[in-house]
């Protein structure tokens, strides 16, 4: 069939024509078949162009995300809960998903490298693993992007944040402070840090650095980043700590880092301390354990003491905006404070400036 489109769409029949004319062949050939069964237009524009029984999950808004544990076991998140969806996905069609799907970032997966992170071409963010890292089966997580969440005042009137936590959070980052959202998975940080970045003024120049592209930004004048595996022959790795090095190059008047993770925390550090305004997000349980993750990440990198570390976060991190997910899928912002000293123990205390009451 991918070679009859191929041919219309060279000759002037084009991707349309083709699949019209894909519809008409299998529908006559239906009635002579009494196995086959008869198709519509969307079901082979999604073999030609999209990604086969899975477009239907992705084009749907109230899907959050989409894993697949075996071919006949899919599951999808709606506001937080879980379904398992029925779906007729052989191996090999669920192979095929994937490798298109890598198409487009122009990442690998095989036995020597079993971990792959993409993006799709609308954002949403791939990730799969491989056997034998799995016991058997391809394992694929796809989290969707949201395009119906862009701004602050979107974030109100889901009653994400609340108007007055909404309110200081536009003063602060227009004024040019650097805020470390925090949360667990899906407690919609990513979100957030997309939402602030709208309230910046056009004349600020953004950079954002991540593992994998998921950072949206309608800004003027922003360059995006993202980290790349070694080659197979174990070379050509760029890390998220050489793109933080690399961005600082660019003149930025605002850095952006899509997650903290590593001992990339302690360049951004150093990059926050020399006048470069930031956002960052970061997997952390309170703002208070945000912070001290902080600490502990910058510690990876080696050289550097607690006390050091300590006070370049109260000099830095001027807000900490912890994000949560109820047990009925709201997303909210909880909880707003800021790193305000140091112990005598070189712990860091917190000023609370805004709590959800």
């Amino acid at each position: 069939m991918v070679s009859r489109v191929r041919r219309a769409v060279l000759t002037g029949d084009g991707v349309d024509g083709a699949i019209a004319s894909e519809v008409r062949r299998e529908n006559e050939r239906s009635l002579r078949d009494p196995v086959a069964h008869e198709v519509s237009e969307s079901e082979v524009s999604q073999r030609i162009s999209g990604f086969g029984p899975l477009q239907p999950l992705l084009d749907d808004p109230s899907i959050e995300e989409i894993w697949i544990n075996e071919p006949t076991a899919v599951f999808v998140a709606r506001s937080g809960r879980h379904e398992r969806i029925a779906t007729d996905l052989t191996v090999d069609e669920l192979r095929t998903l994937v490798e298109r799907m890598l198409r487009h970032s122009g990442r690998r997966i095989d036995i020597s490298q079993p971990f792959v992170d993409a993006s799709l071409p609308d954002g949403s963010r791939l990730h799969v693993v491989i056997p034998p890292i799995t016991r058997e089966h391809w394992s694929i997580n796809i989290r969707k992007f949201s395009r119906s969440v862009r701004t602050l005042d979107d974030l109100v009137a889901r009653s994400t944040v609340t108007p007055d936590a909404g309110e200081l959070l536009s003063n602060a980052v227009r004024r040019g402070h650097t805020v470390l959202v925090s949360g667990a998975t899906q407690a919609g940080k990513t979100t957030m840090v997309c939402a602030l970045l709208d309230e910046l003024e056009s004349a600020e120049r953004i950079v954002t650095v991540e593992e994998t592209f998921e950072i949206a930004s309608t800004h003027i004048d922003v360059v995006g980043m993202q980290c790349r595996g070694a080659s197979l022959d174990g070379v050509g790795e760029v890390t998220l700590r050489r793109l933080v090095k690399e961005a600082l190059r660019m003149r930025p008047t605002r850095l952006v880092v899509g997650e903290v993770r590593g001992d990339e925390a302690l360049d951004l550090l150093v990059a926050l301390n020399s006048g470069i305004p930031g956002l960052c997000t970061i997997h952390a349980n309170s703002a208070a354990d945000a912070v001290r993750k902080l600490v502990t990440l910058c510690q990876l990198a080696g050289g550097v003491s607690e006390v050091f570390v300590a006070s370049t976060i109260v000099a830095t991190i001027d807000l900490v905006v912890h994000c949560q997910m109820n047990s009925d899928g709201l997303r909210r912002v909880v909880e707003i404070s800021r790193p305000a000293s140091i112990s005598p123990a070189a712990d860091i205390e917190m000023e609370s400036l805004w709590a959800l009451t």
